[in-house]
This record gives structure tokens, sequence and C-alpha cells, in this order.
């Protein structure tokens, strides 16, 4: 089986983009009429899944994605802590509603409604309804939810131990995942996403959290940023700090996605990071949806990548399962359900 960790709902009906724009209308100006989510049939929600994400993923030989509501559309730093939980209920249910309609082929993953200033409860509280009533079985976490200006606490804080706990408690992985970036020096998917994950690695070294926390899991997308082909700065920084070697001291509990497009990219990913910290991903449809002129093939067609890779067969079905259903239980408890 082929598990795609990385995929997003970016073609999502008219009426949900028409009700956001309403929503933020509103706030800016609240005399405007309050908005209201107009009907979403199951008609339309199917055309825009089998035309999209579910034709590319049997074209390209994958089985399922873990599915998260649009990224860039998160935007925690529009509106404020009621526009960001409204939104986001939104946004999850119609995930859940995605992976009722294809349940062989996608299983849900939750925004969470961050704000910047926002208590950690109003993200636990989504996250117990989207585990335990909607089946999902991780988050994505955003660790800069003032989009780009970085006005929060590091992921080491302690004031994000509460979540910390509760996804220990529900058995569920992070996706490490900014949003937007409303910061002009920071283009979202080319400058803040890359950056944001290397911040996160990189806050991680400083920090002990995983002596408090040797349960928690956390995803860095985008093949982790600038991490792998700068490995031996962060090697070289976690001995200047005083750290145990990275293998010991976060790389049982940190892994990387292969949202990373073109083969040079994949093979140095796999020369640097052990094979069991690497989960097959393609971000579709994320970043780059375009045609690869070198190689006439679609830019996140990640699989093919993977596949050229002189690796044992036991390796790539650690990257394309194993690893998945190590990393989200609740996933592996699901396939297994279902005899697979």
């Amino acid at each position: 089986m082929i598990i795609d960790c990385h995929g997003h709902y970016t073609t999502e009906p008219e009426p949900l983009k028409a009700f956001r724009q309403a929503q933020l209308a509103h706030f800016d100006k609240p005399s405007v009429e309050p908005p209201r989510l107009g009907v979403i049939s199951d008609d339309e929600i199917r055309e825009s899944v089998e035309n999209n994400q579910l034709r590319a993923l049997r074209e390209r030989g994958a089985d399922m994605t873990i599915f998260s509501p649009r990224a860039s559309g998160m935007a925690h730093h529009i509106g404020d802590e009621q526009v960001s939980t409204v939104w986001t209920g939104i946004c999850n249910d119609l995930i859940y509603r995605v992976t009722q309609l294809f349940p062989e082929n996608f299983i849900g993953v939750c925004q969470l409604p961050q704000s910047p200033g926002a208590p950690i409860a109003n993200s636990i509280a989504e996250l117990e309804r989207c585990v335990n009533e909607l089946g999902f079985v991780g988050c994505n976490l955003n660790p800069d939810p003032s989009g780009g200006h970085w006005q929060g606490l590091p992921l080491t804080d302690r004031s994000w131990y509460p979540f910390y706990e509760k996804m220990i408690e529900l058995e569920v992985p992070a996706m490490i995942h900014v949003s937007g970036s409303c910061n002009p020096n920071f283009h979202a998917t080319g400058a803040h996403y890359i950056a944001a994950d290397t911040a996160a690695f990189m806050q991680l070294l400083e920090g002990d959290l995983f002596k408090d926390f040797p349960e928690l899991k956390f995803i860095i997308p985008h093949g982790g940023g600038a991490v792998p082909y700068h490995w031996g700065r962060y090697r070289g920084l976690a001995d200047m700090l005083g750290k145990p070697l990275l293998t010991e001291h976060l790389m049982k509990n940190v892994y990387f996605d292969t949202c990373v497009y073109h083969q040079a990219g994949i093979d140095c990913l796999f020369r640097v990071i052990d094979v069991g910290n690497i989960l097959f991903a393609s971000e579709m449809f994320g970043a780059v949806k375009g045609v690869d002129p070198e190689t006439g093939h679609n830019f996140d067609d990640t699989k093919r990548y993977i596949d050229n890779l002189s690796i044992p067969d036991t390796d790539k079905a650690l990257v394309f399962e194993g690893n998945a259903r190590k990393v989200y239980p609740r996933l592996d408890r699901a396939l297994s359900a279902r005899g697979l």
C-alpha cells in the first residue's frame, strides 16, 4: 500500500470560498451582513475530488492520502480568535465529508483554531472533536500563527505543553505546517514554508522537548526545509550547544516527508536522513502544480523520484507505508480493521 501523508483540499467547492470572503468582510466591517455557508452537496464534493486529487492519486500509483484543509487557507493571522474558530470547524467538517465519501482513499487531519495570542485550549478542544468524533488521525500545527512575523513563543516553550499532552493522550502526531504569509519579505510557499520548517527543527534542537515528551511525534514537511542539505551544520550546532547526537536528541521523534520536487533533492534527503524517518508525501495539490520541462512529468509526482532510488524494496516499503503507520497509529488501526 502507498500512503501519501501530506495532501490538501485545495479544490474546495465555491460555497466555501464565498463564505470565507463574507466572513472576512463581516469582520472588517461588522455592518456587513453576517456570513452564511451555502449548501455544499455531496455531488459537488465528489466532483471536486474525483477530477483532481483522486484522479492524480490513481494515475501516480498511490492508494491513500492523509488529507487536510488548504494550508494557506488556515490564515491564522487573519481575523481574530472567533473568526479562526468558526472557519476551522467548517474546514474540518468538509474534510470529514470527503473522508466519508471516499473512505478507501482519504483519511482526515485537522487544522487548528490558532490565532495570535489565543489560548491553546481552543486547539485542544478542536483536536479532541476531530479525533474522537470525526475519526481524524493527526493535526497540522502552525508554529507561527502571526503569518510570517514570528510573534509567538518557540515550540519548546511550556505554553505548548497542554497541547502536546493531549496529542499523546489521543495518540496523534502533528505536522508542523505554517499558513499564509502577511510579511512581504516572505513568499508563502517559496520562503515562509521552507523557513518555518527549518526554524522549527532548530527550535527543537535548542530545546529538550522530547525529554519531557518521549512519545511525541512531529512531521516536518517539504523534505525538512533546509535541514537535510545543511545536516552538518545542525550536527555541529548540537555539539556546540552540548546536546546529544541528533539521532538521539531529535530523530526518534521527528520525521521528514518527501515533498521535494526534483530527483537530486530526493537523493540528498535519502542519503542524509535515515530511511526510518522519511514518509512519502506529495503535497497534492500544493505549492508546485506544473509540469517540469526537464522531465515532462509533474513536479509533485514525488513517487517517481522514490521509484528511481537505488535502495532496497524493504526501504521503499517503509517510506511508502510502514513509517506512516508507525507515526500515525490511528491510521494503522483503521487500516488493520479493514484487513490492510
